[in-house]
Formats: C-alpha cells, sequence, structure tokens
C-alpha cells in the first residue's frame, strides 16, 4: 500500500521537492511570497485532482501540457525538452544523429523514402526515394507515423536494421540490410561555380563547424577559379548556434569586428561577439541571399554584412528573429530551452519582429508597430531600420504557388511521377543541363489524366464567397441566373491549367527528378535556371556599377509584402 501511495504521488512528493528548492533559491527575491505561493497552490491543486478527479489521469502528460501551456504563454522558441526527446534536441544543434541518412514522409496511410542521403548508409544499401516501408526487423509499420519510424530507424552506429519495402512497379517485397552510422548532415550541401567566374555556397544550417564549412568551401572555390565575386545563399535557413553566425561573417570581414551584442535581464546575457581570426577574403563582392524563412544565425551575418557594407543583400524581407536562447538542465535529464536575451546587430538594432511582451486581449501577438520603428546607420552612413527582420537592398517578388501547383505537390503526384521516370530513364544529362522537353511534359499531363486530385482557384473561391453572402443577405435569387452561367465560365480545366502554368510545374518536376540522379546536389543546381535573386546577384556581381547602384539604393521603412522589383 505504501509502495501504491508513492507510485501515485511520487510527482507530487517531485513539485514539492521542486517547491522547496525554488524558495532557497529566491529567498531573498522581491517576489518571494508571490512565487512560492503560486507553487504551492500548483502543487495541492495537483494533488487533489490526482486523487479525486473521477478517472484515472496520466500524470506525466497532464504536467507535460500544464508545462507546455504555460511555456506557450512566452515565445514560441522556449521550450521543455522532456529526455526523450534530448536526442531530436542534440541533432539540431550538432546536425549529427545515428541512423541510416534519409527523410522519411507521410502519404496517407504508408511511410516512404522521400530522399535518401548521398553517401549515407540508406543509398548505399539501395534504398531509393518512393520505397514504402512495410517491415522493420520483422515489425509490421501497418498503423505507423513517420515520427514512430524515425525513432526506430535511429540507433546506435554499426547496428543493422532489416527493411523490407514495396517500391512502385516491382511485384515482390524487397528486404534491405542497412547498417547504421553517426549521419553528420552538412551545413553547407552545395557550393560551386555559378557562372564562369562566380562563387556559390549554399547554408541551409548553424550546427556546430557551420563557419568552418562555409570557410572551406571559399577557399576551395577561389583555388578553381579567380573569383569576381561570391554568392552565400541563406534562403530558407532558421538559423542555429550564435557562435557560428559570428564564424562566417569573420570569413568576409576583417579581425576585431563587431558582429553582435546580447542583452537580457541578467548580467550574464549581456554579451559581444566580435570576430577573432583573420579573414579569408575581406575585399570580395559578397551578395547574400534571403528570405522570409531566413531567421535567426541567418538574420544576424545578413544583418552584419549589410550593417558593416560590406556586401549586398539580396531576396525578401526576412523572418523576424532576434531573440537568443540558452539550455537549462533540468531533473531526470530534461531541460528547458529558455529566451535569455535579445541580439543586436552591430548598427544597434534588433531585428525582432513580433512583441511577445505585449499580447493583445485575445492573446495573439502584434507586429512592432510603424510608428516604434527607428532609424539607425551602417558604416558607411547608409540608413537602415529595426523592428522586424532584415530588409534587402534589392526586393525580388513573392512566387506564390498556384493552386493546381499546390494541389500537384501535396497529392505526391509531382513525386510519384519522377519515381517512375527514373525507373523508366537510367540516365538523364547533369543537374544543371537536364530539361524537360515539351513531348515529356505532354507525358506528364497525360499520366495525370488518370489521377484524382483537384484544386480551388481565387476566383472560384472569391465567387463562391459571393454566393454565401448573397444568400445571407437575400440577393442570390435574384443574380442566380447570372451566378450560374459566371460559374459555368469560370469553372477550371484541368489540362488547360496544366499549360497555363506549365513553367511553374516544370520547375518543380524537373527540380524533383534530378534530384533522383543527383539527391541533394542536383536538387540544389536544378533550381539555377528559374532562380530569379541568383540571377540578380550574377548581373550585380559582374557589373560594379549594377553592385554599386544596389549598394547605394535608399532604405525601404516597411515594404509591403507584393513588392515587386524589374
Amino acid at each position: 500500500m505504501i509502495k501504491s501511495f508513492f507510485r501515485k504521488f511520487r510527482l507530487w512528493i517531485i513539485a514539492a521537492s521542486l517547491f522547496l528548492a525554488s524558495v532557497t533559491a529566491i529567498s531573498f527575491s522581491e517576489d518571494y511570497f508571490e512565487i512560492s505561493r503560486n507553487i504551492d497552490i500548483f502543487v495541492t491543486l495537483f494533488r487533489e485532482l490526482n486523487a479525486n478527479y473521477v478517472d484515472d489521469i496520466q500524470p506525466g502528460t497532464l504536467i507535460k501540457k500544464g508545462i507546455d501551456s504555460m511555456l506557450e504563454s512566452l515565445d514560441p522558441y522556449t521550450n521543455y525538452i522532456p529526455e526523450s526527446d534530448i536526442e531530436d534536441y542534440r541533432f539540431m544543434t550538432t546536425g549529427q544523429y545515428g541512423g541510416i541518412g534519409a527523410l522519411i514522409g507521410q502519404r496517407n496511410d504508408e511511410v516512404i523514402i522521400t530522399e535518401p542521403y548521398e553517401g549515407f548508409p540508406a543509398q548505399k544499401a539501395g534504398l531509393m526515394a518512393g520505397d514504402v516501408l512495410v517491415e522493420i526487423d520483422s515489425k509490421s509499420l501497418t498503423g505507423k507515423k513517420s515520427d514512430d519510424v524515425s525513432k526506430i530507424l535511429k540507433g546506435q552506429p554499426s547496428t543493422t536494421v532489416k527493411i523490407k519495402i514495396r517500391r512502385p512497379g516491382e511485384t515482390e517485397l524487397i528486404e534491405k540490410t542497412v547498417t547504421r552510422e553517426e549521419i553528420k548532415i552538412n551545413n553547407v550541401p552545395f557550393s560551386g561555380i555559378v557562372s564562369d567566374d562566380i562563387g556559390y555556397i549554399r547554408l541551409t544550417g548553424f550546427t556546430e563547424n557551420a563557419g568552418m564549412e562555409v570557410k572551406n568551401a571559399l577557399i576551395d572555390l577561389k583555388s578553381k577559379k579567380e573569383l569576381k565575386g561570391v554568392v552565400l545563399d541563406l534562403r530558407g535557413n532558421p538559423g542555429g548556434l550564435l557562435h557560428e553566425a559570428v564564424n562566417i561573417v569573420n570569413i568576409f570581414s576583417p579581425k576585431g569586428v563587431e558582429v553582435v551584442t546580447t542583452k537580457g535581464k541578467i548580467k550574464e546575457a549581456d554579451k559581444t561577439y566580435k570576430t577573432l581570426s583573420n579573414p579569408v577574403d575581406a575585399e570580395i563582392p559578397v551578395a547574400v541571399l534571403v528570405n522570409s524563412m531566413s531567421a535567426s544565425a541567418s538574420e544576424i551575418v545578413s544583418g552584419a554584412i549589410q550593417d558593416m557594407d560590406r556586401g549586398i543583400i539580396i531576396g525578401q524581407r526576412t523572418f523576424g528573429k532576434g531573440l537568443v536562447q540558452n539550455t537549462r538542465p533540468l531533473s531526470y535529464n530534461a531541460q528547458l530551452k529558455v529566451t535569455t536575451a535579445k541580439y543586436y546587430i552591430s548598427s544597434g538594432r534588433c531585428i525582432q519582429a513580433l512583441d511577445y511582451s505585449h499580447r493583445k486581449d485575445d492573446g495573439s501577438v502584434g507586429k512592432i508597430p510603424d510608428s516604434l520603428i527607428s532609424e539607425f546607420k551602417t558604416k558607411s552612413g547608409r540608413i537602415v531600420y529595426d523592428g522586424g527582420g532584415i530588409i534587402p537592398d534589392y526586393i525580388t517578388p513573392i512566387r506564390p504557388a498556384s493552386p493546381l501547383l499546390q494541389a500537384l505537390v501535396s497529392k505526391y503526384l509531382i513525386f510519384d511521377y519522377a519515381t517512375e521516370f527514373r525507373q523508366k530513364h537510367f540516365s538523364i544529362a547533369d543537374a544543371r543541363s537536364f530539361k524537360l522537353t515539351d513531348e515529356e511534359f505532354d507525358a506528364f499531363v497525360k499520366w495525370l489524366g488518370t489521377k484524382e486530385y483537384d484544386y480551388s482557384t481565387k476566383s472560384e473561391k472569391l465567387l463562391e464567397s459571393l454566393k454565401s453572402y448573397a444568400e445571407k443577405e437575400k440577393y442570390f435569387d435574384a443574380v442566380e441566373p447570372e451566378y450560374e452561367q459566371l460559374h459555368k465560365k469560370m469553372m477550371h480545366d484541368k489540362t488547360r491549367d496544366l499549360y497555363k502554368y506549365k513553367e511553374e510545374i516544370v520547375e518543380i518536376l524537373q527540380n524533383e527528378i534530378a534530384s533522383r540522379y543527383y539527391y541533394q546536389n542536383g536538387r540544389v543546381e536544378s533550381g539555377f535556371a528559374f532562380d530569379i535573386e541568383l540571377k540578380k546577384a550574377i548581373e550585380a556581381l559582374h557589373n560594379p556599377e549594377i553592385y554599386k547602384t544596389i549598394f547605394n539604393r535608399p532604405a525601404v521603412k516597411n515594404p509591403p509584402v507584393e513588392e515587386i522589383e524589374e
């Protein structure tokens, strides 16, 4: 009975212990009474709930929900990391894990290989994009989600795992034995010469050694060609380790230059980060590509290069995350990732877009109002602004995908066609040269004729909205004949739309097919032909006058999302 009691109330005992520890830690704080009172309320509430609630409760699940809800009221980056999720968190900071080296995804009730990493166990064992995972170590995966399967596939390096797959076009199941390895995902998946004498470096993360990877990539490019400029591509890069951002700025900037300062509630959070080494090249013209998904460390790099007048920024306004997180150890090997400071790049501006400290009455978070956006100056006196992200020196248009393309991607139709294409064609031209012919696109359209998919255009959605409002306001009966006539004229024709949006569909289809043969590098190189930002960067780096014109453009305080530069 005593064992049962302690088992039932073990979390209450833990909470009480935390309460006593907290009281000790804050005994000299002005908030002593308020904090201790609320901890006591929480502990006694949980005790009564656990003892009296009509049904059995799951103490761990309940506490986890309580913690998550509490932290959610602060900001999206302050998170509780239980022991079971520590490995996933380590992967986010180190880029390393033990596994087979493949991306997997959920398609309806199936878990499939979406992309094996070149040179890693999955690819070496012959697993291919499109393979459906059926069994792992003789255990059926029926009903399993991709997250569950991912955890099963991960494990200690040098251990083996038997995977049974169903490959499209094959009648029999195929079994593969894969030996797990220590998987290290490179921060620089691709670097190369993109136009005679322009170097290109794609950076997708800021895990450990990101700075060294960029440095080595630039040194390698300079050894191959006398470069006129270099493009650093940070589009879609969500950020990572702050010190790696400083290391990357250092590659292009002299030793001893201030890059970023952090300021927090406690003195230990106030730090200034400067470049510590001699640069690889402090003179070569630089163009940095960014978009709305370039965040955190990506914004430190692009913002510092802009503030130092070290290069030009091309693309769309960045995400606007100016908050710094650190991890703190908790009981039972759990951790707290907590926002401890805001960061300020070298001009003194903070690029945080959302003000989490002042929520609206409904709990939502608003952007920094125009009236509070401040003006700052770069090293040469150019005007720049805070209040949300890095505003590029040259703003390019956002290219939203059509509803048709979204449907083809979400239904895995482009993915499946690329899988079939790979089975029918042993090889293709190199990724940059590969182009779908008109006949091959016609074959794709014919193939789609046997598939189920649908979509709604914006015009159709607006027409449906008009009908809905007209019915509510009792006008619809009077206009129904005209509505039906207009609706019939506007109904989309799938075949017509496939040719109408041919260019954007071809871009994604070529990209997917190229990845079947050349993996991650092929996916990057295949996109060069359609890349507006890259083309503008190459043009500017080739032509000093265009580079200077972009560099000297007046700053835009708050550009609209739809702004298009010609």
